[in-house]
């Protein structure tokens, strides 16, 4: 208790003071004091009012698996992490290092849509036009505070376990504006909701305005494969590890590892948990401190069990041990809409671009990436 007192007494002058630089900022946007570029095309903006955690980058999936077999589609993403900068297109020689572990995870999953990576959104656009002109909507990865770039349909995420509505601004709290930024939002999403939760309640508690959508979501995984399949002798799903009683290293570099330990618990008890910081950066003390942790672990049958994210970084590092490789398995998630709301979602994202479709052809203004 004296600790959390102590900590809200040295904190709450820094996050007063940052309430008053992000509100000044905010209120110059709406003021059009600072422009705000729109583009003649959809652009969906996903986003969250926390530091990371929220689930963005399975919820932009799930819009591109919507968006991806009727329009051209692309994503743009900030890159966070990687060693390049400026607009980087992915291609095949993409790695987690040149355009992000995130954009590198959905590159490698989503082959008709165009995944750029660039730090200013709005010249990202302008680029992806020059090269596409044929593009029909883009989605903006991680866009809700980049306000120099007007989102047609924004979609703001908010952790069930730590909603918006209960958290504090930095560095007291995850906020990186206060809550009432989520008036901006076209639609919000609760996300990783257990499924016996009361949706009246959480209605009622966020209070939205009239004409925004709530959605509820939750987080599914799917069946583990294998990292490294030439190395791999054999494929091992969940099956196999509750069957095999077999025991797991549980290697995460991501916010909240908490849903994916609960589920891996649900097939085995025998679980070893190996943490790393959000978009951690391996290093060779690292493989080692792995490679002895999962020496040391009961039985012959084993395996290391990864995310889909901490996989793009650690596919094509160099030291991984080469004795793992066959061991290591990455466990996918996906989400899925609650409260019998599917079909409304899938609506909600198609009518807003089939609304917004307009000539592909590039107006002047937007070739030449004027403001």
């Amino acid at each position: 208790m004296l600790r959390k007192t102590l900590k809200y007494i040295f904190l709450w002058p820094l996050s007063l003071g940052y309430d008053c630089i992000t509100r000044l900022r905010n209120l110059l946007y709406d003021w059009n004091v600072f422009s705000s570029r729109a583009f003649s095309l959809p652009l969906i903006g996903i986003g969250n009012l926390a530091v990371g955690g929220t689930g963005k980058t399975p919820h932009a999936e799930l819009v591109l698996n919507i968006l991806q077999d009727e329009w051209q589609t692309a994503l743009l993403s900030r890159g966070y992490k990687r060693k390049t900068r400026g607009f980087v297109l992915a291609d095949s020689n993409a790695s987690s290092e040149t355009i992000g572990d995130e954009p590198y995870q959905i590159f490698r999953k989503f082959p008709k849509v165009k995944i750029a990576v660039d730090e200013e959104r709005v010249h990202g656009v302008v680029s992806l036009l020059k090269l596409f002109p044929r593009l029909q909507c883009i989605v903006l990865d991680d866009v809700f505070q980049h306000r120099k770039i007007k989102s047609g349909l924004s979609i703001l995420l908010t952790d069930y376990s730590s909603l918006y509505i209960d958290d504090a601004l930095l560095p007291l709290g995850r906020l990186r504006e206060r809550p009432s930024g989520s008036d901006r939002a076209d639609v919000i999403i609760v996300t990783k909701c257990k499924e016996d939760i009361d949706f009246s309640v959480l209605e009622r508690r966020l209070d939205l305005k009239e004409e925004q959508s709530l959605f509820f979501s939750a987080l599914e995984y799917g069946d583990a494969f294998p990292l490294f399949p030439n190395f791999s002798r054999e494929n091992y799903s969940m099956r196999d590890v509750r069957q095999r009683t077999a025991s797991v290293l549980l290697l995460t570099g991501i916010v909240s590892p908490l849903p994916m330990v609960e589920y891996v618990m649900k097939h085995t008890k025998q679980i070893e948990q190996l943490s790393f910081p959000d978009h951690h950066s391996f290093s060779d003390g690292d493989f080692l401190r792995i490679k002895r942790s999962f020496e040391k672990m009961p039985g012959d049958e084993k395996i290391i069990l990864t995310t889909e994210k901490d996989a793009a970084r650690l596919l094509w590092h160099s030291g991984f041990p080469a004795e793992l490789k066959p061991c290591v398995y990455v466990l996918p998630i996906r989400i899925r809409i609650l409260n019998n709301k599917t079909a409304e979602f899938v609506k909600k994202i198609k009518d807003y671009v089939r609304a917004n479709q307009t000539d592909s052809r590039i107006p002047e203004e937007e070739a030449s990436g004027r403001n």
